[in-house]
């Protein structure tokens, strides 16, 4: 159980290039005070490196100051106490990052372990008064994975979504740009 603060958790979801990391910055955006944006991306060739400079071009001259933290959110978070507002992007490529650093030192990550990282990041996100957006992907609608890292990846983030949808106050889900509210209101 967390502390009750006046800090709000929103989650975002939807498919690739729904909208939804566009909604997320919006209501940001719309949100007054500092905003961090911690950045879950490592930069892994030129085309995503182009990618990320763009994504900080866009957020030049709007109040946002950045954090790159691929792995350690709770440390991210607690480095941007301050903030009003803060946007994780995203979520899905935290877990991807943590499965790659898992399997690289040939060690092993389950649902278990995500559970207990979201809870951790939850309870960073209730320190303060502030607002905390999560972006992640839906991957849940489609098919299954034809490999058992793929499979293990996708039931991950699964298991990451459904914990942080389920311990935020809002949850939206971004369809070709447009957001459903399925948990609290704006």
């Amino acid at each position: 159980m967390h502390k009750p603060t006046k800090s709000r958790l929103i989650f975002v979801s939807g498919g690739s290039r729904s909208g939804k990391s566009h909604y997320a910055e919006k209501r940001a955006e719309e949100l007054t005070g500092a905003r961090t944006y911690i950045a879950t991306c490592p930069v892994v060739d030129d085309e995503m490196d182009q990618r990320i400079a763009r994504h900080r071009e866009q957020r030049t001259g709007k109040g946002w100051s950045t954090i790159e933290e691929p792995h350690d959110l709770v440390r991210a978070l607690n480095d941007c106490k301050d903030s009003a507002v803060v946007l994780v992007d995203c979520l899905t490529l935290w877990i991807n990052n943590l499965l790659y650093t898992a399997q690289d030192q040939q060690q092993a990550i389950g649902e278990e372990d995500v559970v207990k990282l979201c809870h951790q990041v939850a309870e960073a996100c209730r320190q303060g008064e502030r607002t905390i957006i999560f972006v992640t992907n839906e991957l849940g609608m489609g098919l299954v994975p034809a490999d058992p890292v793929s499979r293990l990846f996708r039931d991950l983030a699964g298991r990451c979504n459904q914990t942080l949808a389920g311990l935020s106050d809002e949850v939206v889900f971004v369809v070709s740009g447009c957001p459903l509210i399925l948990k609290g209101e704006k």
